[in-house]
């Protein structure tokens, strides 16, 4: 396929610089947004043109991209009279970036089969930062051919894309993802409470240990700032209790437990409870603070 044309659906803080890059790099884009103006803000950092339907954004588009909200806002922007499907022609691929269940990428992958379009659920990670920077790794799931006609338009965007079966093996792999990020946070946020209560400077202890066995993005990232409560970063916790609930309920389905996923979904709901919903998930933090129990 030559793909020349495409769409994307969802304008937010993934979905705004992942779809600037389609346009630099010379697709011919079309995009829709629920907020119009934000639509027509894009239009005018980018070349590419904005529809007021998502039926019209795919029009025409031999791929077409989104990535919205949750299993809900999918499911808005993709049927109905004025959704991608109805104006996605046949032949044509749709890529979902949205981070759903993956019940839901199986009902997609059948309601584009039944109209003779092709189907990948494409989660992605790697934040706001790197939606902006290019750099997301995305796990997929759906057909060898297709991932391979795509793979090359999301390296626009993307350090990294991978096919890890068929359909909802992409969403099963961001639970994956999703649990490992919440046990990394987990062991920071104790490991800081002991730092700062031994009087440890925490940048030096980060230096000392992030190049070790106890490395990771989210150390290297997120352990000052958590330190000096700043959590004002791209990926907030309803979104990811959002995620861990995924999760969980994978994990019921396969009647196998995960506890510490629990306990810190759990942490989560008493933060959002505190009105903490908005904050990135390193605020995860803040349910060790004795004063906010």
């Amino acid at each position: 396929m030559n793909i020349t044309n495409v769409a994307f659906i969802g304008l937010g803080v993934m979905g705004y610089p992942m779809a600037g890059y389609l346009a630099k790099a010379g697709y011919q884009t079309r995009v829709y947004n629920r907020t119009q103006t934000k639509a027509a803000a894009w239009e005018q950092h980018y070349p590419g043109k904005s529809y007021p339907t998502p039926k019209l954004a795919a029009k025409g588009c031999e791929v077409i991209f989104l990535c919205v909200g949750n299993d809900q806002d999918v499911r808005s922007v993709m049927y109905g009279d004025d959704g991608i499907i109805a104006g996605t022609e046949p032949g044509a691929i749709i890529v979902d970036h949205t981070t759903t269940s993956a019940e839901l990428a199986l009902e997609l992958a059948q309601a584009c089969k039944e109209k003779d379009i092709s189907f990948i659920d494409a989660p992605v990670s790697g934040g706001q930062a790197g939606a902006e920077n290019g750099t997301l790794t995305i796990m997929c799931g759906g057909e060898a051919d297709i991932f391979n006609q795509i793979q090359p338009v999301m390296a626009n965007y993307a350090k990294q894309a991978e096919l890890l079966g068929t359909h909802g093996q992409g969403q099963r792999c961001k639970m994956v993802n999703q649990i490992c990020i919440a046990g990394v946070l987990q062991g920071l946020s104790e490991a800081l409470q002991l730092a700062q209560a031994a009087d440890l400077d925490i940048e030096q202890v980060v230096n000392v240990i992030k190049h070790g066995a106890a490395g990771s993005w989210q150390m290297e990232n997120r352990a000052v700032t958590m330190s000096q409560n700043k959590f004002d970063f791209g990926f907030a916790i309803d979104w990811m209790r959002k995620d861990l609930g995924f999760c969980l309920n994978e994990a019921a389905r396969h009647q196998i437990e995960l506890p510490m996923t629990k306990e810190v979904d759990s942490m989560y709901a008493k933060l959002q409870d505190q009105g903490l919903g908005r904050m990135d998930t390193s605020v995860l933090i803040k349910a060790y603070d004795k004063s906010s129990r």
